[in-house]
């Protein structure tokens, strides 16, 4: 059988490993930084309703430019953003893809600061972008004074932040995405994938939209709104930006049946939110709890925690797997990764950490 190596493959990707987390059924899946609280009832019906609406005309193009629903997250988003200012695609991850193709590119170069989320890179490579590995301070922070100093050091045609950071949970504050704006001539990105997840007195990266024409702040449905499935993601940034990826975007790239869906979405918006303190809840048990089971987790604004001291973490993973419980382990030495998910769930994952005893922690 052929395999991969037998195929003219270009030759920046010979070697590489696509994305990808284990998929396991079991009870607790707490791996992938989903919202376990799913979509309640009466909305679920509401969305279907307004699906089976759209395949009446599902014989006609979609909405090229999905008009309705960028209004709908304007509204939704705030902080004075208009609609022209508001991008959409398949999850946020094809926006982040249509950033690559219409700033990046060959010859050219993204600036990144991992461990971050692994997909920039990935794009990056996808896209012939040059990745560049920044450094971050201790403690997986990331301070005004650091990333100035690598955009100086790299000269980047691209800057990728991303706050909260995945997989740490660290923010991002804004005095370093000023910073990094006022330190490049390049685009400027923010990742904010999990920003409802953060406390409500931490300033929100759409504020600094306003006369920054290079700025783009990158948000999604899958997390708070519990919508992974239906791949939404969307960025906000001046309405140039949006032009640029007209230019990269494939031919209505937003299904008839997304874009009605996502709509239905953004009308419950308080009921699908209504999960989200209860997540930050869990979370801050976890982080609350973990150390006296000799385990030392990193602040987190994001729905997950990253958690240190743990001395095998593939043993670990393989063991919380046989109770039923899936985490992340994502190759960071001595750490593995939990989603915040229900009361029930978070209880559960604690219990099973525990039962493995003092030789799983430092």
């Amino acid at each position: 059988m052929t395999s991969l190596a037998d195929l003219p493959i270009r030759d920046d990707l010979r070697g590489r490993e696509p994305y990808g987390a284990p998929q396991r059924s079991v009870r607790i899946a707490l791996n992938v930084n989903e919202n376990t609280h799913g979509v309640p009832d009466d909305v679920a019906q509401d969305i279907v309703a307004a699906i089976a609406e759209a395949v009446r005309t599902i014989h006609r193009y979609p909405d090229r430019e999905f008009t309705v629903l960028r209004e709908r997250l304007a509204g939704y988003l705030g902080h004075g953003v208009s609609a022209d200012q508001v991008w959409a695609g398949n999850g946020s991850n094809e926006v982040i893809q249509q950033v690559l193709q219409a700033f990046g590119g060959p010859g050219r170069s993204v600036l990144g600061f991992p461990p971050t989320y692994s997909m920039h890179s990935i794009l990056a490579a996808g896209t012939g972008t040059r990745w560049i590995d920044g450094r971050r301070d201790a403690e997986f922070e990331l301070s005004a004074e650091t990333v100035v100093a690598e955009i100086e050091r790299t000269r980047p045609d691209l800057v990728f932040l991303c706050g909260p950071n995945n997989p740490t949970g660290t923010p991002l504050g804004l005095d370093v995405i000023e910073a990094a704006y006022a330190a490049t001539d390049g685009m400027v990105f923010v990742d904010a994938a999990y920003a409802e997840f953060m406390p409500t007195d931490e300033d929100n990266a759409l504020t600094l939209l306003p006369g920054r024409e290079r700025l783009l702040v990158s948000r999604t449905m899958s997390k708070a709104f519990a919508f992974a499935g239906a791949r939404v993601g969307y960025l906000a940034a001046d309405p140039a930006v949006a032009d640029a990826l007209r230019l990269v975007r494939l031919p209505y790239h937003l299904s008839a049946l997304t874009q009605a869906a996502a709509i239905a979405a953004l009308g419950h918006a308080d009921e699908l939110l209504a999960g989200v303190d209860e997540i930050k809840e869990q979370r801050d048990r976890i982080v609350a709890e973990l150390p006296g089971l000799g385990y030392s987790p990193w602040r987190s604004s994001a729905n997950f925690v990253l958690f240190g001291g743990v001395a095998d973490p593939a043993r670990t993973w393989a063991e919380l797997l046989d109770r039923e419980v899936l985490v992340r382990n994502l190759g960071i030495p001595g750490t593995l990764r939990v989603s915040a998910g229900t009361e029930v769930e978070t209880t559960e994952f604690l219990a099973a950490l525990a039962s493995l005893g003092d030789g799983a922690g430092a």
